[in-house]
């Protein structure tokens, strides 16, 4: 009997979890840890410098081109070859993100920046995909200007166990004021 209160109380404390991160406790905390600290992450020039040479690079393409890299991207997250997902993750740029990631002493579970097109330019981790311009993350904080950020809800990561949000904002070129591109960091909400 004891352990089906166990199961019960361990069901109840996720619901009662889910809903509290449901009201959107969440966002307040995650928008300010964005403008303390993922503010000054993208201010620094590896960030600046990779973003504007990824916008320089693909400035050409088109979206079947998109499309392509996308679908290459998702075939070598579970391939034994991964020329594409090793290249990014070996840049300069996903160096300093995995840096910025591990200082973080466990809030941040992931944190990778996009091009103007919303495509990967570095990344902490692995993404699912290579293309982010077709959701949210990249919507609202590219396009929505210079000072947007984007508060995504809460969601189990069945990997870690626990309950993850994520944010996310523009970047923006210092010398000019535009947007450039954006980054987004996943926040272990427990650790907020």
């Amino acid at each position: 009997m004891s352990f089906m209160k166990g199961i019960v109380s361990g069901l109840a404390g996720a619901l009662l979890a889910t809903a509290a991160w449901a009201s959107e406790a969440h966002v307040a905390p995650a928008t300010d840890f964005a403008k303390s600290t993922v503010k000054q992450w993208i201010s620094n020039d590896t960030v600046i410098n990779a973003v504007k040479a990824q916008n320089a690079k693909h400035a050409g393409l088109s979206q079947g081109d998109i499309d392509n890299m996308d679908k290459d991207w998702r075939a070598q997250t579970d391939a034994g070859s991964k020329p594409m997902i090793d290249a990014v993750l070996s840049n300069a740029l996903s160096g300093y993100l995995r840096q910025q990631k591990d200082s973080t002493q466990g809030l941040v579970t992931e944190v990778f920046v996009m091009d103007n097109r919303g495509l990967n330019v570095g990344q902490s981790d692995v993404t699912s995909d290579y293309w982010q311009g077709d959701e949210a993350k990249w919507q609202k904080t590219y396009s929505a200007g210079p000072d947007a950020i984007f508060v995504d809800e809460v969601e189990m990561d069945e990997s870690t166990q626990t309950f993850q949000s994520q944010v996310s904002m523009s970047i923006v070129d210092p010398a000019t004021g535009e947007v450039i591109g954006a980054i987004t960091v996943g926040i272990n909400v427990d650790a907020l």
